[in-house]
């Protein structure tokens, strides 16, 4: 199995100073999303997947366009929806950029807790492995080991495009690498907006393990579209 991971393009978080919530891309994060569905214009995806927020519906546009699919809403996977925020939509930005601050000033232990009013970070890595689980079991991939990151597979190969985000790709990148957890995954892995991640799993003498190929991959980006 392959699996592609795409981060949607750059977001419009602050509209006239005052915050944006499920926000639409840019006019730069449009650019990034025809760059990406240029990028893989050659390869062949048996199942293409994206989030329900805006950003990755918008972002995957162009590629579904590309292959005649022109409803993002007939391949949306819900449990690929990123970390849930507090309700700012309308606030000025600096009750954002507060928040965050805030944060990242905690112990470590209590960043599990998540920003003030919105998911915590434990229940997102919850929902995201209760999510990735049931997908991988509808098609024939399930643990084989509960000490180590071995998967039974008995399904036929498939080539897999998610469009979702830095934190959902993260928390998915640390649950089929068998990572422990952390609750800066976006700071563990630093995926950039429209960046391409490819994990491959491996055969093994009892089942199949995924390796980490490619992080974060911008190539298809011109300099001034790299953004995070």
């Amino acid at each position: 199995m392959e699996l592609i991971l795409v981060r949607h393009g750059e977001p419009e978080w602050v509209r006239d100073g005052l915050n944006m919530d499920n926000p639409p891309l840019t006019k730069r994060g449009r650019r990034q999303a025809r760059a990406v569905a240029d990028a893989l214009s050659a390869e062949a995806f048996d199942e293409i997947w994206t989030s329900p927020l805006v950003r990755a519906q918008q972002t995957a546009i162009p590629l579904l366009a590309d292959r005649g699919i022109n409803d993002p809403v007939s391949v949306t996977q819900d449990w690929l929806e990123e970390i849930r925020n507090p309700a700012w939509h309308g606030t000025p930005r600096e009750v954002a950029d507060g928040a965050y601050a805030e944060e990242r000033s905690r112990a470590s232990h209590d960043r599990w807790l998540g920003l003030t009013g919105g998911e915590s970070v434990r229940g997102f890595v919850e929902r995201i492995r209760a999510g990735a689980g049931t997908f991988m079991a509808e098609r024939g991939v399930e643990p084989l080991s509960l000490s180590l990151p071995v998967w039974r597979f008995e399904g036929e190969h498939r080539r897999i495009l998610l469009v979702a985000h830095a934190g959902t790709n993260s928390v998915l990148i640390c649950h089929l690498l068998g990572l422990q957890p952390t609750p800066w995954e976006w700071e563990r892995f630093v995926i950039g907006h429209a960046s391409i991640t490819r994990l491959v799993s491996h055969e093994m003498g009892d089942g199949h393990t995924f390796g980490l190929t490619r992080l974060s991959d911008m190539e298809h980006l011109d300099h001034d579209h790299r953004t995070y």
